[in-house]
C-alpha cells in the first residue's frame, strides 16, 4: 500500500534564516509566490523564529504586512510559522493574556499552522499557546526539540510526545534544530512516536553534519508523514535537504510525494538568483560541519554567533567558544540548544573564553535559567554554579508564566499613539527598543532598510580583534544611503588603527594609518580605567540601565549597571566599596572595554 510523504518547505524562513541571517526581504519572496502555490506543498514555512528580528531591525519592515501580502499571494497553501511557546519570538516568557493575543492575530493574518515547542521540551510551557490555536481553529503542532545527551532518550521523547498529544494537538513534529539525528537513531524515534501515540509525525532537520537526507529516508521507512525541505538554492549544510532531491529520491516509490520535480526546479533557479542578491550575508560556518555532533551548535544559531563574535572582534575564538558550549550546557542541565537556550548557552561561553576565567561574569539570562525561569531543567543542573549565580534566591518550581501578571494593558498603555492596531502593540511586545524605534520611524517617515551591497569583484577576509567605540554615520553613496556604525577601534600598533565597522548591520574592519590627530584619546571621551573604583566592562555593548546616582553609597560587588552584547544582559559590579562621585554614561549608550563608566571612591 503506498503512502504519500507530504512536503512542508522551509524557503521563505527557515532556509534563509540558517544560510543568510533571515535577511530575504518580502521584495523577492512575492515574485515567485505563484508557482510555489502551484507546487502542491502541504505546508510552507514562512514565519516566527528570527522573522520579526530581522524584518523591524534591518529590513524596517512590518512583519505583519509581509503575512498579510504572502497569505494574499498564496491563496492554495497553508502558511505555516514557528512559535517559541510561552516565549512566542522573543527570549522571555509572556503573560498569557500576551501569548492568547499574539496567536488570535497571527492566525487572523494568515497563519494555518503552529509549530510549537519550548527550548526546555518542558510542556507546561506549550499549554497556553496551544490552547489559543485550538481557540483559532487552526492547525496545533506540537513539538519535540531534538538533542542528545544522558536525560534524552526515546522514552523522554515518546512521553512528551503523549502529553502534547494528551494536550490536543493534531501533529508532532522533531524538530533537530542542530543536525544531530543519525539515520538509525531516527529510525527508532520514529517508530517508537508511531507506535505510542496516534498524531502524524513530521520530521525536520538541519543538515549539518551531512545526514539530513538519509535521515528522512528512515524516517519515512519508519512511517513518518511529512519531512521539511528547502528549494535546492537554498538547501544543505546548516539549512535542510534539498527539495528537489528528496522529491526525486521518493518517486516512482510507495512514498512519492507526487509533486512537480520540473516546476520545483523552475523555482530552485529563480532563488539561485536571488541569493546573489545576499552574498554580504554569507557566513563561513554553514556548511557541512561534523562537529556540531559535539558542540550542537544550531543551523539558525552558527551564522549569527559568527556575525556576533565578528561584531566583538573575536571571531579568531570561534573554536574556543564551540568546545565551551558543550561544558556550559552540561552545567546547566543539558538543555536542548534553540532560541532562547541557543542564545543563552553560546553567550555564556563566550563571556568564559573571553574573561580567560569560567563565570566570572554571568549572564542575566543564565542567572534566571538557574532560578527556573525558563521552566524546569531536563537534567541536573551544576549546584555550585547555581549557588554563585543566584546566591540565597527561591528556586521557581511552578510554571514560570504563573507568576506573571496580564501584560496586554500596560504595553497598549506604554506604545500608546505609535501602535496603529493591536499587531503594532505586538511588535512592542515582542522587542520593546527595536519595536518601538521602528514604530518611531514609521510615524516619522523615516524608516531606512539596510542597503544590498553590489557583488564585489575581489574581495578579502578581515581578521578582527578590536573593541567597541560608539559612533553613527549616514553616508550617500551614488543615490545610495549607508548607515555605518564604528562598533570598535582597536589599540594603535606600528603606526596603524584598525576601526571596526558595522555597515548595515554587517560587520567589517578598516584599517588607517596614521591617524594620530583623528583618533586622539582612542576615539571616546571617556579615559581608561586604571584605579580599583573605576568601573568598566569586558565586552563592548550597550547601557541596558543605570542602578544607581551620584552620592550612592555602593557595596562590594554591588551591581551598578546592567549592560547588554550578543542579546544577552549582564550587570557589572562595583570593584569597592564607597561612594559613587561620577556616572560617565546613560541608558542607550555604547561603551568600549577599559573605559571609565562610572567612579567610586573608597
Amino acid at each position: 500500500m503506498s503512502k504519500k510523504i507530504h512536503v512542508t518547505d522551509t524557503i521563505l524562513r527557515d532556509a534563509h534564516q540558517s544560510l543568510l541571517a533571515t535577511r530575504m526581504r518580502t521584495e523577492d519572496m512575492l515574485p515567485i509566490c505563484d508557482k510555489l502555490d502551484k507546487v502542491g506543498y502541504w505546508s510552507l514555512e514562512v514565519w516566527g523564529g528570527a522573522t520579526f528580528d530581522a524584518c523591524v531591525r534591518f529590513l524596517k519592515e512590518d512583519p505583519w504586512e509581509r503575512l498579510r501580502k504572502l497569505r494574499a499571494a498564496l491563496p492554495n497553501t497553508r502558511l505555516q510559522m514557528l512559535l517559541r511557546g510561552q516565549n512566542l519570538l522573543g527570549y522571555r516568557h509572556y503573560s498569557d493574556d500576551v501569548v492568547k493575543a499574539f496567536v488570535a492575530k497571527a492566525a487572523v493574518n494568515g497563519i494555518d499552522v503552529f509549530r510549537i515547542f519550548d527550548a526546555m521540551n518542558d510542556v507546561r510551557n506549550l499549554r497556553v499557546a496551544i490552547e489559543a490555536v485550538k481557540a483559532a481553529g487552526k492547525h496545533a503542532q506540537g513539538t519535540i526539540a531534538y538533542t542528545t545527551s544522558p536525560v534524552h532518550t526515546i522514552e523522554a521523547f515518546v512521553k512528551q510526545a503523549k502529553q502534547m498529544e494528551a494536550m490536543g494537538c493534531d501533529s508532532v513534529a522533531i524538530k533537530d534544530m542542530a543536525g544531530l539525528l543519525t539515520p538509525f537513531a531516527t529510525g527508532e524515534l520514529v517508530k517508537a512516536l508511531k507506535a505510542e501515540q496516534s498524531l502524524p509525525v513530521f520530521i525536520h532537520s538541519h543538515d549539518t553534519a551531512g545526514l539530513a537526507a538519509m535521515c528522512q529516508l528512515k524516517a519515512v521507512e519508519n512511517g513518518a508523514d511529512h519531512i521539511d525541505t528547502a528549494i535546492s538554492s537554498f538547501a544543505w549544510g546548516t539549512s535542510h535537504p534539498g527539495t528537489e532531491s528528496m522529491v526525486a529520491a521518493l518517486k516512482g516509490s510507495e512514498f512519492d510525494t507526487g509533486l512537480d520535480l520540473e516546476l520545483l526546479q523552475e523555482i530552485g533557479l529563480y532563488f539561485y538568483a536571488v541569493r546573489k542578491k545576499y552574498h554580504q550575508f554569507e557566513s563561513e560556518f554553514t556548511a557541512v560541519d561534523t562537529r556540531v555532533q559535539v558542540n550542537q551548535v544550531p543551523g539558525g544559531m552558527i551564522s549569527n554567533l559568527a556575525n556576533q563574535l565578528k561584531e566583538q572582534g573575536a571571531l579568531n575564538r570561534m573554536n574556543e567558544v564551540l568546545a565551551e558550549i558543550p561544558r556550559v550546557r552540561e552545567d546547566l542541565g543539558f538543555p536542548p540548544l534553540v532560541t532562547p537556550t541557543s542564545q543563552i548557552v553560546g553567550t555564556q561561553a563566550f563571556f568564559n573564553v573571553l574573561a580567560g576565567e569560567r563565570y566570572k561574569t554571568i549572564t542575566n539570562e543564565v542567572k534566571l535559567y538557574l532560578q527556573g525561569g525558563y521552566g524546569k531543567a531536563p537534567g541536573v543542573v551544576n549546584e555550585q554554579l547555581r549557588r554563585q549565580a543566584i546566591g540565597s534566591e527561591e528556586v521557581i518550581d511552578v510554571r514560570p508564566a504563573d507568576l506573571l501578571k496580564p501584560e496586554m494593558a500596560k504595553l497598549r498603555a506604554d506604545i500608546g499613539a505609535l501602535a496603529r492596531c493591536e499587531e503594532d502593540v505586538l511588535t512592542f511586545a515582542m522587542f520593546p527598543d527595536i519595536g518601538r524605534k521602528f514604530l518611531e520611524e514609521r510615524e516619522a517617515g523615516t524608516l531606512t532598510p539596510e542597503v544590498l551591497l553590489p557583488i564585489p569583484e575581489a574581495g578579502a577576509v578581515a581578521s578582527h580583534s578590536g573593541e567597541g567605540v560608539p559612533t553613527e554615520f549616514v553616508i550617500d553613496v551614488h543615490g545610495e544611503t549607508y548607515r555605518v556604525d564604528i562598533t570598535g577601534v582597536g589599540v594603535k600598533a606600528e603606526g596603524k588603527r584598525h576601526f571596526y565597522l558595522s555597515i548595515d548591520g554587517m560587520p567589517e574592519e578598516v584599517v588607517f594609518e596614521p591617524l594620530n590627530e583623528f583618533v586622539g584619546g582612542g576615539g571616546s571621551k571617556r579615559k581608561q580605567a586604571s584605579a580599583p573604583g573605576h568601573v568598566s566592562t569586558t565586552m563592548p555593548g550597550n547601557i541596558v540601565d543605570v542602578l544607581v546616582k551620584e552620592g550612592d553609597m555602593v557595596k562590594t560587588g554591588q551591581a551598578v549597571l546592567i549592560t547588554e552584547a550578543m542579546k544577552m544582559e549582564t550587570e557589572v559590579q562595583a570593584g569597592i566599596a564607597g561612594k559613587v562621585v561620577a556616572i560617565h554614561v546613560a541608558k542607550g549608550d555604547r561603551v568600549t572595554p577599559g573605559e571609565i563608566l562610572i567612579e567610586i571612591e573608597g
